[in-house]
């Protein structure tokens, strides 16, 4: 019952401090696996709520959460408050959902880098491959010893996809190219992020792939500890976390995404399915540094372009094995 004692905590963000909300009222929810503040995976699901807030009038209300008990719970105390939409941000979340999307059918339950859809239940998926096929491309281009690493909270299959392009992408410059691939076993710990990093640097690597959340902050301070080492980031821009290390990232727009849902689910014409955005709807790209532009070579600059454009034309997908 603890978590569903912070819901009282929660009425100033959901905006019920005086008067209790109307039934009319577009209610939406978010469950986040970690804490906002990692300026990537929860930190840009946040951002996306306030832009369902500020942009469709919504009422808003996020909670974190961190055992599949605490999914459960969560889903249904939403669901029992009459919201229209609860986003469960992660791929871990989908066993909780189907769970509880049943009992309350009038709410609809949605989880990004999900798969499963139903009567009530929506997944997101972000097609993180080709952009990560493009780090590849510019880890190994700008890479002097040959050797690039890959460092991921826990070894979710999205996660896992994306390390597979980035490696496709790496050796499509260099056949040569050694991949060294870690996983932290959780999204928080800084400290094994960055231990995770130094382990890789000290086997060679000079580039540094990560998608760890708030753990993969470690990786940035590892990497501003060592000259000559890069790191590209993941799912927020975070070229501004470390502006002299990073090359670039890998992008989710996940405003525009939970927008574009919003929109749908507050005008009554949501159809529950498996949504895909990718690098052709805009909301999945690489991005990269203007800050170290001087440090990517034109051609090098010009070949992710071509191969940019040929990916939003859908001429051009990065191979992954499944």
């Amino acid at each position: 019952m603890k978590k569903v004692l912070q819901f009282a905590a929660l009425c100033v963000l959901a905006a019920c401090s005086g008067e209790a909300a109307s039934k009319s009222e577009f209610k939406v929810a978010l469950l986040t696996p970690g804490p906002i503040s990692d300026q990537s995976w929860n930190g840009g699901a946040y951002n996306g709520l306030m832009r369902i807030r500020d942009s469709l009038g919504a009422q808003v209300s996020h909670i974190q959460t961190k055992t599949p008990a605490e999914f459960e719970e969560n889903f249904r105390e939403y669901g029992s408050r009459g919201y229209a939409l609860v986003i469960g941000h992660g791929f871990e979340f989908q066993d909780a959902a189907r769970r509880v999307a049943p009992q309350f059918p009038k709410t609809i339950f949605m989880t990004t880098s999900g798969n499963t859809a139903g009567q009530n239940l929506a997944g997101v998926s972000f097609n993180f491959s080709d952009a990560s096929y493009l780090a590849g491309i510019l880890a190994a281009s700008v890479s002097k010893s040959g050797v690039l690493g890959v460092i991921g909270g826990t070894d979710l299959p999205p996660v896992k996809e994306s390390f597979t392009a980035f490696e496709a992408g790496a050796r499509s410059v260099n056949p040569k190219a050694r991949v060294l691939t870690a996983y932290i076993g959780n999204w928080e710990d800084v400290s094994a992020g960055k231990e995770q990093a130094i382990a890789q640097l000290g086997r060679g690597a000079d580039v540094i792939f990560q998608n760890a959340d708030a753990a993969g902050l470690g990786v940035f301070q590892a990497a501003r500890e060592r000259p000559g080492v890069y790191v590209i980031g993941s799912n927020s821009n975070q070229n501004g976390v470390a502006p002299q290390v990073t090359l670039g990232s890998v992008v989710i727009d996940l405003p525009r995404a939970f927008y574009l849902i919003g929109q749908e689910v507050k005008a009554g014409a949501f159809r529950t399915r498996v949504v895909t955005f990718d690098s052709r709807t805009g909301v999945v790209e690489l991005v990269t540094n203007p800050v170290l532009s001087d440090r990517i070579p034109a051609p090098v600059r010009a070949r992710i372009d071509s191969i940019r454009t040929l990916m939003h034309e859908g001429k051009f997908a990065a191979v992954v094995p499944r």
